[in-house]
Formats: structure tokens, C-alpha cells, sequence
């Protein structure tokens, strides 16, 4: 019988070999896992799931069927609970989503029946059906009150396409008014008109037709700035001034800010021959505390 061994033969100063071997061992990194090796660690997909789900959202507990989370393919219940990924569980074995579950039970319900929420709670489950993607329930939703009438009233906003930031500078200025003064309040002046031309009490009954009379030289002539904080307008459609305040007003109170308003006149400047502005002036007092 034949051995063959696999010596290796080394020539030279046998410290040299050692050196050349040794000093690399001593200068070489721990070694890191890589992403095959961290991946090992986790669960093997694809997760299993049982026929009956217990649910931990966000520290609400539920149980539902498998089948009413993947009801509808294209929601993002649908995917997690596909077996593509991995649902992380509680102590007690509930499979956690970590979100917020007040309003998941609406969402259970749409899944279950097609069950829609009381009035009050539209909003906020529009938001969740959003997070999870529903489709369905966000369309169920876009036509009931208060969802479909908020549809009617952007459509009117967007005739204005500097609303929101007419907005924003109505909160800067009443919160450095109130901060320079260390008032518990603050007053500023606000412009709502619906037409762009200027109105005198004779011009009223024939004011369309002048409208579209004029030149483009002679608009220009009635061109100016109300001496105001800020200014609305104008915008052509059936809404009118209050239709606007009303807005104003409610998306100021959507976001915490108590508002009052009055109308303390018009601008009343000359412009040319007998015409004036007429633009309605509003006082807005925005009360911080």
C-alpha cells in the first residue's frame, strides 16, 4: 500500500516562512457575517400562517380569518400575510403590525362584510385605508358625507392655486404680531373678492358686459394691491365670498387656530375717472390661547 503525503517543502530560514505566514494571522480582521450568514438567522420564507390570525395592532388584540386579510390581492394586509414576508409575533404568538389599531376593527369589518364606519369615524379610516391600501374602501368612502362634500369644496379651492399658502401666511403673521406684542391674540387684514374688476354702485347692472368691453390696456389700469395683510381672489365660479370665508375659516379651525372675522368695509382707493375698488376688507383675530 502506497501513502502519499502532502508535505510541503519550505526553503530557506525556517523563521522567514513564519514570518511570512504568521504576520498576515496577526494583522488579519475579525471576520464579519456576511448577508448569506445574517440571512440564515432569519425565519425560512415562505411564513406559514394559520387558518384563524391573531392580530396585535400597535397593542389592540384582534382575530380574523386568513382569507379576509387577502380578500382583495392589491392591499398591503394582502401582501404581509402572503407568505412573501415576515410578520413578526408578541409574546403571546399574536402577529404584530405595528401601527396604530383604533380604527383597524373598520377595516376588519369592511374586509368581513363591506361594513362602512359611522360618519365620524370617515375621516380617520380614510387615512388607515390608505395606509393599507384598500382600494375599495377608499372608494366606498370618497362617496359618503363628510368625504364626497370635502371632494365638492376642493374643487372649488383649486381655482385657487395659492390657497394653502395664503393660509400659512395668515398663521405667520398673527403668530409674530402676538409674539412681538405678548398679546394673547392677534388682528390682521384679509381681501375676499370674487371679481377682478372694480365695482361702483352705477356699474353693478351692466358690470359683465363692461367686463369683457375692456381693453387689455384699460384692465391694466385697475390693476393694484389692496393695503392688506393678505388677499383671496379672484376666482369664477357659483361659490361666493362666504363660500371662501367658510373655508378659510374651517381649515384655520382644522388645525387648532381659533378664528373670528368681520367685514370692516372696502378699500374704497381711485383708481381712474369714476371707478373705485370695492373689494370687501375682513378682520381676522386669531386667538392663540
Amino acid at each position: 500500500m502506497v501513502v502519499v503525503t502532502g508535505q510541503n517543502k519550505v526553503s530557506g530560514n525556517p523563521d522567514d516562512a513564519m514570518s511570512s505566514s504568521d504576520a498576515e494571522d496577526d494583522f488579519q480582521e475579525p471576520a464579519t457575517p456576511t448577508a448569506t450568514q445574517a440571512g440564515q438567522a432569519l425565519p425560512l420564507l415562505p411564513q406559514q400562517f394559520p387558518e384563524v390570525v391573531p392580530l396585535n395592532v400597535g397593542g389592540m388584540y384582534f382575530t380574523t380569518r386568513l382569507s379576509t386579510l387577502r380578500r382583495y390581492e392589491d392591499t398591503m394586509l394582502a401582501a404581509m400575510f402572503s407568505g412573501r414576508h415576515y410578520i413578526p409575533t408578541d409574546a403571546e404568538g399574536r402577529y404584530f403590525i405595528d401601527r396604530d389599531g383604533t380604527y383597524f376593527g373598520d377595516i376588519l369589518n369592511f374586509l368581513r362584510s363591506g361594513d362602512l364606519p359611522p360618519r365620524d369615524r370617515v375621516r380617520s379610516v380614510y387615512k388607515e385605508a390608505q395606509y393599507y391600501s384598500i382600494g375599495p374602501l377608499l372608494d366606498n368612502l370618497e362617496d359618503i358625507q363628510p368625504l364626497k362634500g370635502e371632494k365638492v369644496r376642493q374643487a372649488f379651492l383649486g381655482l385657487m392655486p395659492y390657497y394653502k399658502d395664503h393660509l400659512e401666511r395668515i398663521i405667520e403673521i398673527a403668530k409674530l404680531r402676538a409674539m412681538q406684542r405678548k398679546a394673547r391674540f392677534a388682528k390682521l387684514k384679509v381681501c375676499v373678492f370674487k371679481e377682478e374688476m372694480p365695482i361702483t354702485p352705477y356699474e353693478c347692472p351692466h358690470f359683465n358686459s363692461l367686463r369683457f368691453e375692456r381693453s387689455e390696456s384699460e384692465t391694466k389700469l385697475f390693476e393694484h394691491h389692496c393695503e392688506v395683510d393678505v388677499s383671496f381672489g379672484p376666482w369664477e365660479a357659483v361659490a361666493d365670498v362666504y363660500d371662501l370665508l367658510h373655508c378659510i375659516v374651517t381649515d384655520l379651525s382644522d388645525r387648532g387656530i381659533t378664528v373670528d372675522h368681520q367685514c370692516i368695509g372696502v378699500c374704497d382707493k381711485h383708481l381712474i375717472n369714476h371707478y373705485y375698488c370695492k373689494r370687501p376688507i375682513y378682520e381676522f383675530k386669531i386667538t392663540w390661547w
